[in-house]
């Protein structure tokens, strides 16, 4: 058993060396098998020396417990990923791949990597309900570009990258959720598959005044607006400021750590705050992350 909250103490007692880390890898993936798959016999597996493997001692059969993990075929020794892993879920505002490099002692090209795979666990796919809350924000683009699109009125969005997003109000029952997607822009094209795909019908969505929701109203929801444009930002139970609470921490995480990222890549590091975002009562992440492995 692990404690509720995972310390560093309680990672170098826990992963401090390489067996520890392969014999959890070994429980997490075939801690329910009682037989061997090649010879049906109890299960009864060996480490195989010097090896991140092991072998039946009635058949000879080899498993991996790194196999099918983002540690597959990687030499970084397991103590080093599960430290990152331990930084990542402990880093509210995120880990970039040379303060990785510098903890770990690798090249940078490994800590990139390595920060590219812990993300891939970062995949939340929540359906909202209740009362939800919608906004959109612009990531990225260069200075010039921002002071340029100001000049002519569009909200400083020339050259970002927009992302959707919905969080889910929380209530006595249950934490609530957020979901956020990049998308190529933030008209109706995009907005509407959107709300359908992530709000539950029936919920109440509350917006500003901007004209792509303008549909919601017909989507089968209870649309709820305040009016940005006046300076309104709350109106009894109408506002977006969890939202827009979400974005903030976003952007300055972003900001403050990473400094810029492509478009390409944004995505995954949305999906990590959200991730982290949903998750933001348990005591420990560091565990059930291990378990997305």
């Amino acid at each position: 058993m692990f404690p509720d909250k995972f310390s560093f103490s309680d990672l170098t007692i826990n992963f401090g060396k390489e067996d520890q880390c392969l014999e959890y890898l070994l429980k997490l993936k075939y801690g329910e098998t009682k037989q061997c798959p090649k010879c049906n016999k109890p299960f009864n597996y060996s480490r195989v020396a010097e090896r991140k493997n092991y072998q039946c001692n009635h058949c000879n059969n080899v498993i991996s417990p790194c196999a099918g993990t983002i540690f597959h075929k990687s030499e970084t020794p397991l103590t080093s990923w599960f430290y990152a892993i331990f930084l990542f879920s402990v880093s509210k505002n995120g880990v970039s791949a040379m303060e990785l490099q510098r903890h770990i002692k690798v090249t940078y090209k490994t800590a990139w990597r390595m920060c590219k795979q812990i993300r891939m666990l970062f995949n939340d796919t929540p359906k909202l309900s209740g009362t939800v809350e919608m906004d959109e924000a612009y990531l990225g683009g260069k200075e010039d570009n921002k002071h340029e699109s100001k000049k002519i009125g569009n909200k400083g969005t020339q050259g970002k990258t927009a992302v959707l997003g919905a969080v889910e109000r929380s209530t006595d029952e249950s934490v609530g959720q957020v979901v956020a997607r990049v998308v190529d822009d933030t008209t109706i094209k995009n907005v509407v598959p959107f709300i359908r795909s992530k709000v539950v019908l029936g919920s109440t969505i509350n917006t500003d005044d901007y004209n792509s929701y303008y549909n919601v109203k017909y989507l089968g929801y209870n649309h709820r607006t305040v009016n940005h444009s006046s300076k309104e930002y709350v109106n009894g139970d109408n506002y977006t400021n969890t939202m827009e609470g979400f974005w903030s921490q976003l952007k300055r995480s972003i900001d403050g750590t990473y400094h810029m990222v492509s478009p390409k890549h944004l995505q995954a590091y949305v999906n990590e705050f959200a991730w982290r975002y949903n998750r933001r009562n348990l005591k420990s992440l560091f565990i059930t992350l291990l378990g997305e492995v």
